[in-house]
């Protein structure tokens, strides 16, 4: 079984609905392909590993890129720990904001050249914290931007939020797809010059 099928019958024996979508999934994992050599790769909420499925099927057979993954729920992390990720993925557990807080881009952590934003933090709040770990010409993906009826109000108000922030951003390129669960892909503009 490979490992986005491993990380689907993870999800569903473990009952874990939240994760992204296989629309959502090939997406990813065509923008992984697509990596500079040496490409840094950055998922905010691990989930039991379906996103980080995905993006290593984009990224293999080729060892060069790095993809570091951010889960909050220490025992969910350890679900997706076990799936025998390649050298190239690192899990880490803990909150994605202190995680995208605790080195200033330009530091050995660095910036990335891929985000996907799949959870509260660093999406919903702090998504100015996750742009600026964004390398020049780097994009972020964003899913779960289309209105579901039943989301509560406030939920909707901050989806709104992201919504204005990534398409109106000086920075950013951007389009909104009616694709998977509605996303948003947004790249930074390299400095002028």
């Amino acid at each position: 079984m490979d490992l986005i099928d491993a990380a689907y019958a993870r999800a569903e024996a473990n009952g874990f609905g939240m994760s992204c979508e296989p629309p959502v999934g090939r997406l990813l994992a065509t923008l992984a392909a697509a990596l500079p050599p040496g490409g840094r790769v950055l998922e905010l909420g691990t989930g039991v590993g379906v996103g980080t499925a995905w993006l290593v099927s984009g990224l293999l057979p080729r060892a060069d890129a790095t993809l570091v993954s951010v889960e909050l729920d220490p025992a969910t992390s350890a679900l997706a720990a076990g799936a025998g990720w390649p050298d190239f993925v690192e899990l880490r557990v803990g909150d994605a904001l202190e995680f995208l807080t605790a080195a200033s881009p330009g530091t050995d952590d660095g910036g990335y050249d891929l985000i996907f934003a799949d959870c509260v933090g660093g999406k919903i709040e702090g998504l100015e914290h996750t742009l600026a770990r964004l390398n020049p010409r780097g994009a972020i993906v964003v899913d779960d931007m289309r209105t579901v009826d039943g989301w509560p109000d406030d939920f909707k108000v901050r989806q709104q939020g992201v919504r204005r922030t990534l398409l109106d951003h000086p920075d950013l390129v951007s389009v909104e797809l009616d694709h998977g669960s509605g996303v948003i892909i947004s790249v930074r503009r390299p400095p002028a010059g």
